[in-house]
């Protein structure tokens, strides 16, 4: 298989938790086990930092990676989902796995994925451990798939651990309450591994700090030291909390990976270029305006759609589509009624019929018509609008990736 077969028989032979939803999701590490142990237990050989959240994940561990390459370190960026290629999810100083490596790693053992039944997110996390032990990564960047305690890529040992907040998403999987879904993500603590909270609540808090305590572990809440800011080419409002994550989780590696404030400084306002990162605040439109944001749960969504209020525009315009597990009835509120709505779907099973979004929007007061696709729907926005109207476009990771 080449690598466009190769990656066509990831999505379709096995269950993925980004495309199918509650199929893909395992509820224990025995496959993941089965398979560091075939691979040679690669998630031993790394040093790594591994960051878990409801938001912020992507931007935190981007971050984290531009500030260590600044610093001379060969660093390793394992991230999900991908927006457009699948091999944006594994990096080494901001280079894609080779094609190569790709198709070559899934025909050495897709005899071994297909006895054993693994998942999409099980080989790939494979995928990465083995790609960074093979090119010695000095240090790598594991972001957690979704929750913690049972993510595939929870068998590593960290040297820090990070958990930049916790919301109210894929409650289907893990928990209905607060402490609930904290206690999933407190998962990724380990014994005598120092772990950094970025923001916590009265609710979360004790669950990070009697977890802490029983693993022995030096505990750090980022949100609240008082940290000198610097500046950075991601410039959602979200970022602020995302950065001093960041600070803290960096004075904590110091004495094993020595960083300067010169590194940190290039590292911020590098991440884009470093990393690749898109998607958080991106403008992808000059006149008139067009950000594009993933921002898809009410914790992410109410810090994004605060300051799209503060913009100054005639009209805002806002390209909208949403996956069919999202809970509407949370995130449509938040959502200002005096725009112009673009209802879409996104282009994979678990998108949401864009009549049905139409529909429920009308009775939280947002209103607008309905498009056969992403594409179209920003077309025709762009068509409409004056040089000085504001477009929006977002909902979901997936809209956001067919416009880039």
């Amino acid at each position: 298989m080449d690598y466009k077969e190769t990656v066509e028989w990831m999505f379709s032979r096995l269950p993925m938790y980004q495309m199918q939803g509650a199929s893909a999701y395992k509820k224990d590490l025995t496959n993941t086990l089965l398979l560091a142990k075939h691979l040679g237990n690669p998630e031993k050989k790394l040093s790594a930092i591994h960051v878990a959240g409801t938001n912020g994940k992507g931007s935190t561990s981007s971050m984290l990676a531009s500030i260590l390459q600044e610093a001379g370190y060969k660093t390793g960026l394992y991230t999900s989902p991908h927006l457009k290629d699948f091999r944006e999810r594994i990096k080494i100083n901001g280079e894609d796995i080779p094609e190569a490596f790709v198709t070559d790693f899934i025909k050495k053992n897709k005899p071994f994925f297909e006895e054993q039944e693994l998942s999409f997110f099980e080989m790939t996390v494979g995928l990465a451990f083995d790609y960074f032990v093979s090119e010695q990564v000095d240090i790598a960047i594991i972001e957690v798939g979704m929750g913690g305690r049972l993510d595939s890529t929870n068998i590593i040992s960290p040297i820090v651990s990070v958990i930049t907040n916790i919301g109210m998403d894929h409650m289907q999987f893990l928990g209905t309450t607060m402490p609930e879904i904290a206690a999933e993500k407190a998962g990724i603590i380990k014994p005598g591994i120092p772990v950094v909270i970025g923001e916590y609540t009265t609710d979360t808090k004790p669950v990070f700090i009697n977890k802490a305590k029983e693993c022995h572990s030096s505990i750090y809440f980022a949100s609240d030291e008082v940290a000198e800011d610097y500046p950075s080419d991601l410039i959602g409002d979200y970022q602020v909390q995302n950065k001093k994550t960041v600070f803290k989780t960096i004075s904590v590696i110091e004495e094993l990976f020595p960083i300067c404030k010169e590194d940190i400084e290039k590292g911020l306002l590098s991440v884009v270029q470093n990393t690749g990162l898109k998607g958080r605040w991106q403008k992808v439109n000059l006149i008139p305006t067009a950000i594009a944001d993933t921002a898809h749960n009410s914790h992410g969504l109410k810090i994004v759609i605060a300051q799209l209020q503060k913009q100054k525009y005639d009209t805002l315009r806002i390209v909208l589509g949403v996956v069919n597990d999202k809970d509407l009835g949370d995130i449509l509120p938040l959502f200002p009624q005096n725009a112009v709505y673009y209802f879409c779907k996104p282009n994979v099973p678990r998108g949401l019929d864009e009549k049905l979004l139409q529909e429920t929007a009308s009775h939280h007061g947002l209103n607008g018509n309905l498009y056969i696709s992403v594409a179209a729907a920003y077309e025709e926005a762009l068509a409409e609008a004056s040089e000085n109207d504001f477009i929006y476009i977002g909902g979901s990771t997936f809209v956001v990736a067919e416009i880039l």
